[in-house]
């Protein structure tokens, strides 16, 4: 009876009514992201049962946060005197509280479900990075989505469930009292409420130990090693708070230490030391460096949010990219081309020094310790060295990493064009394209140049500008183009046109007479969030390789023949190999090998972040196999990329390979850390 009593307690009913409340409200967030956002074409042949699982545990998570919502609340409501049913300053402080928090953790789904519309990932405290560029990414937000509609539904849902919450309380608490609270019906409640909380809390009923009862973690979302299907198991707000507070530590020297052997065999050092960890090699002029009489100019060019599944030499449907399919045959083309780790930043960061990003708080560029860094760029003597980029360059910190690390290098950005902006980004491609011809071909009769070009145009919120040369906008229909990876027509144009002004790039190297000696480096920073790759192997989109899988290409059409590289290649190999060409001489304590030597471990294998964050999925991946784990090394399996079910775990069929790629897996990750600190360079 005394249970019975309790239940009856205005305060009781109230505080279980509000986090019903709460949790229903996260229920119905939870169903809006299935039914928007959750890509099931990226779950590929996952049992039914395993997303069910996941949902179940996000379900869990949602109520813990509905509880720990209404704690402060359950405090107000049974304090001594002054509480909810007695005292309306108690209560009015009591609704703020309430106001504040469910105008907050709507905001944080609001974000959440753009985050995952955007990058296909979770909103975790990676988000905080964009807080240090608050304009540039206020500008984004209001070009590419209705920033007003949202805003207005924000609001809206948030005072409805404020209403709710109100309603709830005054229906509950201002009615008459129906039980005497006597001692022991309140130690009865009390009791019973502890044990529903804590359970609640906890998110399990069974295998809980008593004397070290583990709670539910974000680990357990992703138990089906599906990356989409572990997606669904994610709490926004809960996730955030458990990669805020998860301690950064730069990096771990005992790893370093365990790995050391096996990575100086794979970076070919010759003088190692395994108490300094040094991994530093000094490289000389190659026997396959081309011969000319001056040495040629080298320009990078970064091409925006560009991944393999948009480009028709990767077989995409539509023919997005005539230009780069063209540039591909007659140039260096690399099938199975990896960036570390997606976002554009942390390209920047890559191809400049020639490691890996493996910060997991922020992007290594907004880390002002680690800002100056050797770079193999620094190698090209007799270049003049030039950075243009159409908008900001203050982005990510960027600026810092660029200005600080290359040696005379002259930075041209926002401010410093002619041309108009378009849009957030600054001026569009082609204006960039011209500007920086414009810049160059005086110079460049009378020496070399190195220039990195980064597009912007590929980017939400995808303008056309006026001025572009002839290009067309083409109007296929919405399933076409999403059945071709791209999420909308606007996306597919935004490509094209990009295409479009790589042509271009080409046509005014060739006018204003510096195309002939000049070896063209193109490759995608990431690609953007896809839809659905059904003229690719499985593999890409059910492991998250396509966010890695990029474009590269090698171009000089009058130095270099065709080549196609098959081996797995990557980002940080670009500076490498260029060097190789030119024949320097040059200092490396990165990662980056120059593609055209033999690599130490056999078929080639570079290191990819599949999962950033506090807690990265990491891995090593050939143009056969991914062999991925968690950033601790626990959970390793391996996949078979040419399978038509790639999530299977094929460890067992291979099991030396699958030795060799899991050593490689966590060594280059550990090293990639240690050597973002090894490579700085000395106070100038």
């Amino acid at each position: 009876m005394l249970l019975t009593d309790w239940l009856q307690s205005r305060r009781v009913r109230y505080l279980l009514g509000g986090t019903a409340l709460l949790f229903a409200v996260f229920a119905l967030l939870r169903g809006a992201f299935l039914a928007g956002f959750a890509d099931f074409d990226a779950m590929g042949n996952i049992d039914s049962e395993r997303i069910v699982e996941a949902v179940g545990i996000g379900l869990r998570f949602d109520l813990r946060l509905a509880i720990l919502m209404m704690l402060p609340v359950a405090l107000l409501a049974f304090l001594p005197r002054a509480n909810l049913v007695r005292c309306s300053l108690v209560r009015g402080l009591s609704r703020l509280y309430l106001a504040l928090a469910v105008f907050v953790v709507l905001l944080i789904y609001v974000l959440d479900f753009g985050h995952y519309d955007y990058l296909g990932l979770r909103v975790n405290s990676t988000i905080l990075r964009f807080l240090g560029n608050k304009d540039i990414s206020a500008g984004m937000l209001w070009q590419s989505y209705p920033v007003l509609k949202i805003t207005a539904g924000w609001l809206a849902a948030s005072l409805l469930v404020l209403w709710a919450a109100i309603r709830l309380e005054r229906r509950l608490l201002d009615r008459p009292a129906r039980i005497n609270p006597t001692f022991s019906r309140a130690a009865v409640g009390a009791f019973a409420l502890a044990i529903l909380t804590l359970l609640g809390l906890i998110g399990r009923v069974t295998s809980i130990n008593p004397s070290n009862p583990v709670p539910l973690r974000w680990s357990d979302a992703f138990v089906s090693g599906n990356s989409a299907v572990g997606a669904l198991g994610l709490n926004p707000v809960i996730f955030i708070y458990d990669t805020i507070r998860t301690p950064q530590e730069t990096f771990d020297r005992a790893q370093v230490a365990k790995h050391y052997e096996l990575m100086t065999r794979y970076l070919g050092v010759t003088e190692p030391d395994p108490e300094k960890l040094n991994i530093t090699r000094h490289i000389g002029p190659q026997p396959h460096r081309l011969q000319f009489q001056r040495a040629p100019n080298v320009v990078f060019v970064m091409l925006e949010s560009l991944g393999a599944s948009r480009v028709g030499s990767f077989g995409n449907p539509l023919d997005p990219t005539p230009n780069l399919d063209a540039i591909a045959r007659d140039g260096w083309l690399f099938r199975n081309f990896h960036v570390p780790v997606s976002g554009t930043a942390k390209t920047v960061w890559a191809s400049i020094t020639g490691i890996p990003d493996a910060a997991r708080a922020e992007s290594a560029t907004r880390n002002p310790f680690i800002s100056n860094q050797h770079t193999l760029i620094n190698a090209l003597k007799e270049h003049r060295k030039v950075y243009a980029i159409g908008g900001s360059a203050g982005w990510a910190n960027m600026n810092a990493l660029i200005q600080s690390s290359i040696d005379g290098i002259e930075l041209f950005e926002e401010g410093a064009w002619k041309s108009p902006n378009d849009d957030v980004w600054g001026i569009s491609d082609l204006n960039l394209f011209r500007e920086s011809s414009a810049l160059l071909k005086d110079d460049a009769k009378k020496r070399p140049f190195f220039a990195y070009l980064q597009t912007a145009g590929n980017h939400r919120p995808y303008t056309i500008p006026a001025d572009n040369e002839g290009f067309e906008i083409r109007k296929p229909s919405l399933q076409a183009v999403q059945d071709a990876s791209f999420q909308d027509v606007d996306q597919y144009n935004a490509v094209r046109l990009l295409d479009h002004n790589i042509g271009r790039l080409m046509e005014i190297a060739k006018r204003d007479g510096w195309f002939d000696n000049t070896i063209f480096v193109l490759f995608g920073d990431h690609n953007g969030r896809i839809s659905r790759l059904p003229f690719m192997p499985p593999a890409f989109e059910q492991l998250n390789l396509e966010s890695t899988h990029v474009p590269a290409v090698i171009y000089a059409p009058k130095l270099l023949k065709p080549r196609v590289f098959e081996e797995a290649a990557s980002l940080v190999d670009l500076l490498p190999t260029i060097a190789g060409l030119l024949g320097v001489e040059y200092r490396n304590g990165a990662l980056g090998r120059d593609l055209q030597l033999p690599a130490p471990e056999g078929e080639r294998a570079v290191h990819v972040i599949l999962r950033e964050g506090a807690f990265p999925l990491i891995g090593a991946v050939t143009r056969s196999f991914l062999v991925q784990m968690n950033h601790d090394g626990s959970k390793a399996t391996m996949h078979d990329l040419a399978s038509k079910t790639p999530t299977d775990n094929v460890a067992d069929a291979h099991p030396e390979e699958f030795a060799r790629l899991a050593a490689l897996a966590r060594g280059l990750h550990e090293t990639s850390r240690f050597m973002m600190y090894d490579n700085r360079r000395a106070a100038q």
